[in-house]
């Protein structure tokens, strides 16, 4: 069945139609046009907070596979950058000005069980065969579990005055680096072995969904993604990604992904990263000279082709008073400007209280948004 919404004219502000009412002069919804069309109404916001951000179609649809994550991978902060990292790659195909967001709703939730699943317990699960005779050690060695998550997400681009359609999908594979057994030492996944075993997984999963009802011959773009440890503060990257092309159902070809996240101050003996590590341990003296005793301060940077992009820096505190939090956030927010004029920068200081105030900079721009919390 093809999916298309239909949109009323409306300033700004676009609705498909008959669950809600049209606003605004325009009321005309759009007649569905042959009964093989499903139809559904959709309003699109007039506001896009950034360019590289997306608008997305409310009222706003969960994906059916979205509980699923938190059982399946192992670190929060994975969890977050899954899902923002395959936006990245999104974004070169389906451009934000004029592609809309939706979460995925091709891969219901039984499918993505099945799918995640060894095919040993379902026939299209996409995980290695396992059986009785195996040890732990067999487990880990021949048949550990490489696939643990896939995120799926649509995008939607204006088909007619007064109607959006389907223009492509995205799918994200987490991929394990270390498989953990219960009764079993930990395993680490080579990324070689990571890197097959997503290529052939993603192989499987696009001649899967063009079969499935609605998703026709539109692009699909996929993204590998490699979970970093339990024990890692820092979230894993895209390592890999392919467009299979409209009407296609293999992809033409892979394409490397440059990106890394890296913990700042970092190892002394650590050479890749030392002018940026020298700028935070700079940002960090002038901060303690003020500050002494009260603060630590730790970033994480992120890397795409091998060039600082951003940078968020968490700043928990030990004291209490709005005073000394208002006198913290405007000196860093001096600091910021001083040695990161060009960049991009998120600060969060926070206490047992929770978040005290948020320091925000675009890259480039002169003037950071500044908040500090009431309670």
């Amino acid at each position: 069945m093809k999916r298309l919404f239909t949109i009323p004219v409306v300033a700004s502000v676009l609705f498909l139609g008959g669950c809600i009412p049209a606003i605004g002069p325009g009321k005309g919804d759009v007649i569905q046009e042959n009964d093989d069309v499903q139809q559904e109404t959709v309003l699109i916001p007039e506001v896009q907070l950034n360019e590289q951000y997306y608008r997305t179609l409310l009222p706003f649809k969960k994906s059916a596979s979205r509980g699923l994550i938190v059982n399946q991978v192992y670190s929060k902060y994975d969890i977050g950058e899954v899902e923002e990292g395959l936006l990245r790659l999104s974004s070169k195909k389906f451009n934000p000005k004029d592609h809309f967001f939706q979460e995925g709703q091709f891969i219901d939730e039984k499918t993505a069980i099945h799918w995640l699943s060894r095919s040993s317990k379902f026939d299209d699960g996409l995980n290695p065969p396992i059986n009785d005779k195996m040890s732990p050690q067999d487990i880990s060695e021949k048949a550990p579990v490489y696939l643990a998550h896939i995120v799926e997400q649509n995008y939607y681009v204006k088909t007619g005055d007064k109607k959006v359609g389907l223009a492509g999908i995205s799918i994200g594979l987490a991929m394990n680096s270390v498989f953990y057994q219960r009764d079993a030492a930990e395993a680490n996944i080579p990324d070689k072995t990571i890197q097959q075993q997503g290529m052939k997984m993603a192989e499987t999963i696009v001649k899967r969904m063009r079969k499935i009802d609605g998703v026709g011959d539109v692009p699909i773009t996929i993204g590998l993604f490699k979970q970093q440890p339990r024990s890692s503060i820092v979230p894993g990257t895209y390592f890999a990604t392919t467009v299979v092309d409209k009407g296609k159902d293999a992809p033409s070809g892979w394409k490397e992904v440059n990106e890394k996240f890296v913990l700042l101050p970092v190892a002394s003996n650590d050479n890749d990263y030392r002018d940026a590590n020298l700028t935070f341990e700079k940002l960090k003296q002038d901060v303690n000279d003020y500050f002494p005793g009260f603060v630590s301060i730790v970033g994480t940077a992120f890397y795409s082709d091998n060039n600082f992009k951003s940078l968020k820096i968490s700043i928990p505190i030990q004291f209490y008073g709005k005073n000394e939090v208002v006198a913290l956030t405007q000196y860093m927010t001096s600091l910021v400007l001083k040695y990161y004029p060009d960049n991009e920068v998120e600060v969060s200081i926070t206490s047992n209280n929770g978040p005290e105030s948020l320091i925000m900079k675009k890259s480039g721009e002169k003037e950071p948004t500044v908040h500090i919390y009431s309670y």
